[in-house]
């Protein structure tokens, strides 16, 4: 049966609005950011920014400690989703491939590791560090970090993993490959867009995460750029333009990392999601 216009038309339309109203807040900002401070504080809404202005953002850049900000933030989200990937591709090929005792268990413990809310932990987590005398460093929150987006990214690359036929890797085998360089020649290629997409993921999260850093870090030149935004509109009052700014410049590579990955990332997140 034909489908009738309506059928056809709402679930567009539906998809339009939502996108639109998820879109306006980014628009918003980046628009915000770019407009002179008269527009800004005009009381008619100025949805335009007809004479565009970069003073905001060398305001936001100019910020006292804006570079150490960026440099820690760098580190420790490459740091950590770097070891994450490492760790995650050994211990998903093990669950997915090999058959021991305890496994549903091992994949069980991801799940609720997964489902952990990390926030409740911090004060113990804030008692490990002060006792092992790491406060002010950016090693445990690297290590956290990582812990943090370990679980998802085992999951996910479990799953791709598994929808890899196993007779790819024995003829790899029987042609003289060992069990690693199977994995590297043959499976590692395939799971390119599962890397991507838990690659994504745990730079958002890396990135954006605030509560660990602002209890375990309180010298400035430890810090990184969430607690750097946080207290931007503080250090400058009501400059709405340089708020905005910062905000711009603490989204703009999360946004171009999306927007690099997108295909390949939604790709191997339902891949990783519905095989194995």
């Amino acid at each position: 049966m034909k489908r009738t216009l309506f059928g056809r038309v709402w679930p567009n339309a539906t998809a339009l609005v939502l996108t639109a109203g998820f879109l306006f807040p980014v628009y918003w900002m980046f628009s915000t950011a770019l407009k002179p401070t008269g527009d800004i504080i005009s009381e008619d809404p100025v949805w335009f920014p007809l004479t565009p202005t970069l003073e905001h953002f060398r305001t936001a850049v100019g910020a006292p400690h804006f570079w150490t900000y960026v440099g820690n933030s760098v580190t420790v989200t490459v740091l950590a989703v770097g070891m994450s990937l490492v760790i995650a591709l050994l211990a998903s090929f093990a669950i997915a491939r090999m058959r021991f005792k305890g496994r549903r268990g091992v994949i069980l413990t991801f799940m609720i590791a997964q489902m952990a809310p990390w926030e409740v932990m911090v004060i113990a987590i804030y008692m490990i560090v002060r006792d092992a005398a790491l406060l002010n460093s950016l090693v445990p929150l690297t290590v956290f970090y990582m812990v943090m987006v370990l679980p998802f990214t085992i999951l996910t690359l479990r799953g791709y993993i598994a929808a890899v036929p196993k007779e790819l890797e024995e003829s790899a085998m029987v042609d003289g490959c060992s069990r690693v360089q199977a994995f590297v020649r043959v499976i590692l290629p395939l799971l390119a867009p599962g890397l991507m997409a838990t690659s994504l993921f745990g730079f958002i999260t890396a990135w954006n995460e605030f509560p660990l850093v602002l209890i375990l870090n309180k010298q400035t030149e430890a810090q990184t750029l969430p607690l750097w935004l946080s207290g931007f509109q503080t250090n400058f009052g009501d400059d709405w333009g340089a708020t905005m700014a910062a905000a711009s410049l603490f989204a703009l590579p999360i946004l171009v990392l999306f927007l690099f990955l997108q295909r390949k990332a939604v790709g191997g997140l339902t891949s990783g999601a519905v095989k194995g």
